[in-house]
């Protein structure tokens, strides 16, 4: 399995708190996985898992019955499932679409977490529906930070510190769940999730620009160095 993880994980950098564990888990299943299954199906099952979870959240709103956020957590881990093996799959079998698999990726993952939102969008009351438009648009900025950060310093991580996409999956999952048990919690604890990812994308921007200042001191050095 050591060559395993090795092979799934050459081509990026993770620091979430799950790492070593998902990375475990991830080498077991695709090791396991049917010859006849693709990248590109488990992509599409990625999407229908958050597809799953906008429905939940669109039926609890329709019938007004949060009930039906207790399957959020089925569609979380079929998203984990298909968006976690695409590439790690493609890796493992030594077939991989670097470019391809990233463009198909960010959008993929951007129209699910579009889809979440509208069904946040459509269950909370009406003086909090604007909390889903800000976990959307920091989501997206997060997003877009790590594809900066890609360009920048020719390293890929889908992690901001010690949270990532796994991490934020189970935070949502409980948050959803816990409106059944505690009316209301989902408003508070929607607001108090969107200020941690504030908090992220802030601190995450001024990494970055100071990644951007060294490559353009760098390069600035090495022009000077080519003129000498």
């Amino acid at each position: 399995m050591a060559d395993t993880k090795q092979a799934i994980s050459q081509d990026r950098k993770r620091t979430n708190i799950l790492h070593n564990k998902e990375l475990a888990l991830i080498a077991y299943l695709v090791e396991r996985m049917p010859r006849w299954v693709t990248s590109n199906m488990l992509t599409s099952l990625g999407l229908c898992g958050n597809l799953f979870v906008a429905l939940a959240m669109l039926l609890g709103a329709l019938y007004h019955d949060s009930t039906w956020l207790l399957l959020t957590p089925v569609g979380f881990a079929i998203n984990w499932f298909g968006d976690s093996l695409d590439g790690r799959l493609a890796y493992y079998r030594n077939r991989p679409r670097k470019w391809f698999g990233f463009c198909l990726d960010i959008v993929v993952d951007w129209i699910g977490i579009v889809a979440i939102g509208l069904g946040y969008y459509a269950y909370v009351q009406p003086g909090w529906k604007l909390v889903g438009f800000i976990f959307v648009a920091l989501y997206g900025g997060e997003m877009i930070i790590s594809q900066l950060r890609y360009k920048v310093t020719d390293k890929y991580s889908i992690d901001s510190g010690l949270l990532g996409p796994t991490e934020v999956r189970i935070i949502l999952a409980s948050l959803f769940c816990l409106d059944y048990f505690v009316p209301g919690s989902i408003h508070w604890i929607g607001l108090g999730v969107s200020f941690v990812l504030l908090v992220a994308f802030v601190s995450d921007f001024f990494k970055l620009l100071d990644s951007a200042n060294e490559r353009d001191v760098a390069l600035r050095e090495e022009q000077q160095a080519k003129e000498n």
